[in-house]
């Protein structure tokens, strides 16, 4: 018995099943992706999209020559038809289930990576969310402790090298403190007194259901949810370094908190790529405490077998190589590399450094005569007052995420917006399908217009008395009124 009641073991830390299971956690992050930018991909960047990248690429090359390959490296240089744009992305789809499945994960791990920063460096103002960037650098890392063999098999592999194991906990560590740090570095008064909590679930991007109750709770319990985040984000990364059991708490620990940001908000893959990092710290001999003995293998628990080949040894030393040259890169957390920056293998991270303690919140309406307005229904974002906040992850509806940053700028700063707006004065049909109602079905409407609301979550009474989850307020224009250019 490797292993005892105390999770305590005699034979050296070995990480073969956190490998395993951590590669497949990985495929099925891309496949949510992937999938997730599938379905609007052609909305958002193909020929009748609201950003069309070809129309990007042209101007990047138009304005920084020769540099913007090296500035912008993705694949859609060869092509950014809309046909290509959805090759990758099921392309990307397809090859996730090779690392969930453990085949060629070694070279499935690289094209993954290359396929979705295709799309990042390209993506503008809808592909640069933080955990686009995480996806990117762990993926990144990934490729590194990939095994080389055909087959992922417990009998031709020993785990990983510890250099790599190190670099994913640098990772989970630079994510969870920075996002800690940024919240008292900015100064702001409600994360300084603790009351941020009272705002947030209610002005978060897409909250839940779950967060509307939650937002209910007296003032007491959001000042002692902030001081358990804040000792989770602040104080629990420093156990990733420690011994078996700081590390086993702080994966609890990690793992609770993330689990409870994904029942009131709608972040996509980030909370589940977030808990596969967690994995990296927990050793073979520790899973036998999550993990009936019974199900394990002897070589599992003893990180595969004990003698390595000469080529399985080669092949370490060269991944040992390029671990330190990835390690130095991701040190470098807060520095620029010139040449390496359009490949996202850092990043800087910190969500909701300022709580936004209102909720401006726009609704597009269209008009054939100016009088009468209708409003375009999104499918997550509010809208409806008695609308029930949904869930929408895994899946980021990235146009109905933008609104929100969009309504806390203006206009000037928003060009995407009114880009938007003329696809839908065009009626354009892939940008209609992302959104959940059209009343302007057969032909789109003559005027288009952005109108600013203030919104806020509903008390318990007033949704017992209205059925309502949110009470608004009209504010005025977002932006001029748009009108049809073409007779």
């Amino acid at each position: 018995m490797f292993l005892d009641v105390r999770g305590r073991s005699a034979e050296p830390s070995t990480y073969f099943l956190a490998q395993r299971i951590f590669l497949a956690w990985l495929g099925v992050t891309y496949l949510m992706a992937f999938a997730s930018l599938g379905v609007q991909v052609t909305a958002l960047y193909g020929v009748r999209g609201i950003l069309p990248i070809s129309d990007y690429l042209q101007t990047a090359e138009k304005v920084l020559g020769p540099k913007s390959y090296s500035l912008f490296p993705s694949f859609l240089w060869l092509n950014s038809s809309d046909f290509v744009l959805q090759l990758l992305c099921w392309g990307g789809a397809l090859l996730s289930l090779a690392l969930i499945f453990g085949i060629a994960v070694f070279p499935a791990s690289i094209l993954l990576w290359l396929f979705y920063l295709s799309f990042v460096t390209v993506g503008q103002e809808f592909l640069s969310f933080q955990w686009d960037m995480l996806l990117l650098e762990t993926g990144f890392l990934a490729i590194f402790i990939a095994p080389l063999h055909l087959r992922f098999k417990s009998s031709l592999a020993s785990g990983p090298p510890f250099i790599f194991v190190l670099l994913m906990r640098w990772l989970l560590f630079r994510l969870m403190f920075s996002s800690g740090f940024v919240k008292l570095a900015s100064g702001d008064l409600t994360w300084r007194n603790w009351t941020a909590l009272t705002f947030h679930y209610e002005t978060q991007p897409l909250p839940t259901w779950i967060g509307w109750y939650i937002h209910q709770l007296p003032a007491v319990f959001h000042k002692f949810s902030a001081g358990v985040l804040f000792f989770v984000e602040l104080l629990v990364p420093f156990l990733i370094f420690l011994r078996r059991r700081a590390r086993l708490f702080a994966a609890a620990a990690i793992t609770g908190l993330q689990i409870l940001i994904a029942l009131t908000g709608n972040y996509c893959f980030f909370n589940f790529l977030t808990i596969g990092l967690c994995l990296w710290l927990i050793d073979d001999p520790s899973w036998g405490i999550v993990i009936p003995t019974r199900f394990l293998t002897l070589s599992s628990l003893q990180g595969g077998r004990k003698v390595v080949c000469h080529s399985e040894l080669r092949n370490d030393i060269v991944k040992i190589f390029f671990g330190f040259f990835a390690l130095f890169i991701f040190s470098m957390s807060f520095i620029r590399i010139p040449g390496l920056s359009g490949f996202h293998l850092v990043s800087r991270y910190g969500l909701f450094a300022v709580m936004t303690i209102e909720r401006p919140e726009i609704m597009v309406e269209g008009s054939n005569d100016g009088v009468e307005w209708l409003a375009y229904e999104f499918r997550y974002k509010p809208g409806d007052p008695k609308k029930k906040p949904a869930f929408a992850e895994p899946h980021q509806p990235r146009l109905d995420w933008q609104m929100w940053f969009a309504a806390l700028g203006d206009y000037r700063s928003n060009r995407w917006l009114l880009k938007f707006c003329e696809r839908l004065l065009e009626g354009s049909p892939e940008v209609l399908a992302l959104l959940e109602s059209n009343p302007f079905k057969g032909h789109p409407p003559k005027y288009i217009r952005a109108v600013v609301y203030d919104y806020r979550f509903s008390s318990l009474s007033q949704k017992r008395r209205d059925g309502v989850w949110w009470v608004r307020e009209r504010k005025g224009l977002y932006c001029p009124v748009l009108q049809q250019t073409k007779p």
